[in-house]
């Protein structure tokens, strides 16, 4: 058994542990102290983040191999905005970890319907109805094997603000780092479009997926909406390109959208619907 599944059983047992206790101590005469309880939970705790860190420095440390940019098609139609991208900077999200080292963020922009900009004081938070990019369609960028995807997690309301940055950064940060891998990534999908190339689309909306593991998908086929689940500022998409289908060990590679390259942050870009029909 690996040391990562062990380390997960030994959290459950610990956590299960301190419910149980928790529950029955109104009811039993436990025999110690009152804070020997939150032992458990402690331990629990400080497993997930010597795990953590073990998981990041097997990839941090070092960059990947080169690798020649694959081509593949946006992910998207219509306008987006890069941002966090290795158009400026590698690592993209100032880490090798998960296989981010080429990842891009990208946002929608509507003239009907403007993104909401970054709150100095109010509104703390805003509903993710009011960004463009909540709940659009996501797209196969090549013909492919989906060989992950999940959605059950919840889409938060937004952190673009000043008062909420130090909650999302400080607070849930912390907390979603205890919570492992997929709860920073949240609802995701991953492709495996061939010699040795997987691509990720992170932050889906709950409930949004149009596919299954085991599925094929072809270019330009809608396989989920965009959300604000995981450890994400506001809904919009971030994508990758890695050399494995598991993120916690996978080394990133770079990509270019097909009529679009890499867009720099800062940088809109305009997709056509394509011609894929169902």
């Amino acid at each position: 058994m690996s040391m990562r599944k062990t380390a997960a059983i030994l959290t459950r047992v610990l956590w299960a542990l301190f419910i149980v206790q928790a529950l029955a101590s109104p009811f039993v005469d436990l025999p110690y102290d009152y804070w020997v309880g939150w032992l458990p939970a402690l331990a629990a705790v400080a497993i997930r983040i010597a795990l953590n860190r073990t998981e990041e420095r097997r990839t941090t440390g070092t960059a990947p191999a080169a690798h020649d940019a694959v081509e593949v098609d946006p992910p998207v139609a219509g306008t987006w905005s890069a941002l966090n991208s290795p158009a400026d900077k590698v690592p993209s999200h100032g880490t090798h970890y998960l296989g981010q080292t080429y990842a891009i963020d990208i946002v929608a922009e509507s003239e009907t319907s403007p993104r909401p900009p970054f709150a100095p004081l109010w509104p703390i938070v805003r509903r993710n109805g009011d960004f463009p990019a909540f709940g659009a369609p996501l797209l196969a960028v090549a013909d492919a094997t989906v060989v992950h995807a999940e959605d059950r997690q919840r889409d938060h309301l937004s952190r673009n603000s000043l008062p909420a940055l130090p909650y999302f950064l400080l607070v849930e940060g912390l907390f979603r780092s205890l919570g492992g891998p997929r709860h920073i990534i949240g609802n995701h999908i991953v492709l495996d479009l061939g010699d040795g190339t997987y691509a990720m689309y992170a932050h889906l909306r709950r409930g949004s997926l149009r596919v299954r593991p085991g599925d094929r998908v072809a270019a330009g086929q809608p396989i989920a909406h965009c959300g604000n689940s995981g450890n994400s500022t506001e809904p919009h998409l971030h994508f990758q390109l890695m050399d494995g289908p598991d993120p916690r060990t996978a080394r990133g590679i770079p990509f270019t959208w097909r009529g679009v390259g890499v867009p720099a942050g800062g940088e809109t870009f305009t997709v056509g619907a394509g011609a894929y029909s169902a």
